[in-house]
C-alpha cells in the first residue's frame, strides 16, 4: 500500500509530512518519484521540496538514473538539520536519548526512577539527565528543537495532564509537560509511552514505511500503538490501543482498570513474579533454579526470564504461558484492524524475545480469519530499550517540520 497525499490546501501540513517521509525512507529519491508514490501533483511536491531545502531539512545530492532526458536530481534528508531529545518516564526507569533528523541516536543514558518521587522531583531528574546526555553526545542546547516526554497513560492531551496512572500513586492531573518545560527550558511534547514507541518504530524501527502495523509494548505495564494507513491511530480521547486491558481470562485477576483477567494482570513483570512465587509456595518448580536458596520475596522478573532463556523448564513454562496470552490479544488485534505487521518490544520480554515472537507467529499462522489471504508478520523491535524515548523525539521533529500533523493523525 502506497502512502498517498491530497492536494487540498487545508491539509498542506500533512502533505509536508508525507513528502518528508518519502525522502526519509528512500536512499535518494527524485521529485517525480515522490509525486508518483504519493499521488500529489508535481507542482505540489516541488513547492514542498523547495521550502524544505530553504529550511535546510532536505538537500540535493547529485543526479540519479534517468529513463531518458535530463537526469533527475536526488533528494536526501539533511540529518544534521535537527536534533531532538526524547525522555521515557517509566515507574522503574528514566531513559533519555538525543537523535538526529533521521532518528539515529547520538547519545543515550538511563537511570533508575527515584522511588516515591513527586512530580517536581521527577522534572528535576529529567532536566539533569537531559543535560548529561547532551554533553555526552556533544550536542549544544541551541541545536535542540525540543523534548518529547513519554509516560504511562492515560493522558489528557487537550490539557497536557497526566491523569492518575495506576502505577504512580498520587499522580492525579499532573501537568508534567509544563513542569519538565520549566525545569529544562525546552519546548516539551507529552505523549503516552506505548503510542510513542509505535511512533519510534515508524520513524526509525521495524515500522519504517509500513502502512498498517500494531506495536505491543511490554514494559512495567502493557500497552500498544496502532499505525493505520500510515497514520498513528489515537482514538477519540487520544488513548487508543490499550492492549494491556484486553480481557484474556474472564475469570482472571481483578485489574485496577475495573476489568478482570486483563493481559496486564497476567504478563506484566509484577504479575509474572507473583505467579512464580505462588507456584513455588505450592510446591511447584522443585527442580527449578528459581526454587534453590534465597528469599522468594527477592525474586525478580529478570531472573525468571533469564532462567527460561537458560533452559529451566519451570521458568520456560511460565514464559510460554505469558507468550500465549500475548498471542491471544495479538490475534484479536489482527482480526479487528487487519494489520500487516506486529512489532513486539519493551524490556518486559528481555531474554525471551524470540520465544514470544515464535509463539505469536504460530498463533497468526493458525488463528486469524483472514490467514489464508495474508499472514501478518511478527518482528522484534530493533530499538529495544530506547523505542519509547525515540518516539518522543520523533514527535518533536514532526511538530517542528509538520506542525499540524499531530491533529491530522487521527482523521
Amino acid at each position: 500500500m502506497r502512502q498517498t497525499g491530497t492536494n487540498l490546501s487545508k491539509v498542506a501540513q500533512y502533505n509536508r509530512a508525507v513528502v518528508l517521509d518519502q525522502i526519509r525512507f528512500a536512499d535518494g529519491i527524485s521529485r517525480v518519484e515522490i509525486a508518483q508514490l504519493t499521488g500529489l501533483t508535481p507542482q505540489t511536491v516541488s513547492g514542498i521540496v523547495r521550502r524544505f531545502i530553504a529550511e535546510g531539512v532536505v538537500r540535493e545530492d547529485g543526479s540519479g538514473r534517468s529513463s531518458g532526458g535530463k537526469p533527475r536530481t536526488r533528494l536526501l534528508v539533511n540529518a544534521s538539520a535537527g536534533r531532538a531529545v526524547g525522555v521515557h518516564f517509566d515507574p522503574a526507569e528514566l531513559s533519555c536519548v538525543v537523535v538526529d533528523l533521521l532518528g539515529t541516536p547520538l547519545g543515550s543514558l538511563r537511570r533508575p526512577t527515584p522511588p516515591d518521587a513527586d512530580p517536581a522531583l521527577i522534572a528535576a531528574a529529567v532536566a539533569e539527565l537531559v543535560d548529561e546526555v547532551l554533553v555526552a553526545a556533544g550536542v549544544t542546547r541551541e541545536e535542540v528543537l525540543g523534548l518529547g516526554i513519554v509516560t504511562p497513560g492515560p493522558i489528557d492531551h487537550g490539557r497536557g495532564l497526566l491523569m492518575a496512572p495506576p502505577q504512580l500513586a498520587g499522580w492525579t492531573r499532573v501537568p508534567l509537560g509544563r513542569l519538565v518545560a520549566e525545569a529544562t527550558g525546552l519546548p516539551v511534547t507529552l505523549e503516552n509511552d506505548a503510542t510513542a514507541a509505535a511512533i519510534g518504530e515508524r520513524w526509525a524501527g521495524a515500522g519504517r514505511g509500513v502502512a498498517n502495523f500494531a506495536y505491543v509494548f511490554l514494559g512495567t505495564g502493557v500497552g500498544g500503538g496502532l499505525v493505520l494507513g500510515h497514520q498513528v491511530y489515537r482514538g477519540g480521547s487520544m488513548n487508543a490501543a490499550e492492549f494491556g486491558h484486553t480481557s484474556v481470562r474472564p475469570d482472571g485477576p481483578l485489574c485496577y482498570c475495573g476489568n478482570t483477567g486483563c493481559l496486564e494482570t497476567l504478563v506484566s513483570p509484577a504479575a509474572v513474579v507473583a505467579d512464580v512465587r505462588r507456584r513455588l509456595a505450592a510446591g511447584g518448580g522443585a527442580d527449578s533454579v528459581l526454587s534453590c536458596g534465597g528469599d522468594p520475596q527477592a525474586l525478580t522478573h529478570d531472573a525468571v526470564y533469564r532462567a527460561a532463556a537458560g533452559g529451566d523448564r519451570f521458568a520456560a513454562k511460565i514464559a510460554d504461558e505469558a507468550a500465549e496470552h500475548v498471542a491471544t490479544v495479538v490475534v484479536n488485534v489482527v482480526n479487528i484492524v487487519d494489520v500487516e505487521l506486529v512489532v513486539l518490544g519493551g524490556l518486559g520480554i528481555r531474554h525471551v524475545e524470540d520465544r514470544f515472537r515464535r509463539t505469536v507467529e504460530r498463533a497468526l499462522r493458525t488463528r486469524p480469519l483472514a490467514r489464508q489471504i495474508r499472514t501478518a508478520r511478527v518482528e522484534l523491535s530493533p530499538l529495544v530499550q530506547d523505542g519509547a524515548a525515540i518516539g518522543g523525539a520523533a514527535l518533536v521533529l514532526y511538530a517542528t517540520y509538520s506542525p499540524q500533523v499531530s491533529a491530522l493523525l487521527s482523521l
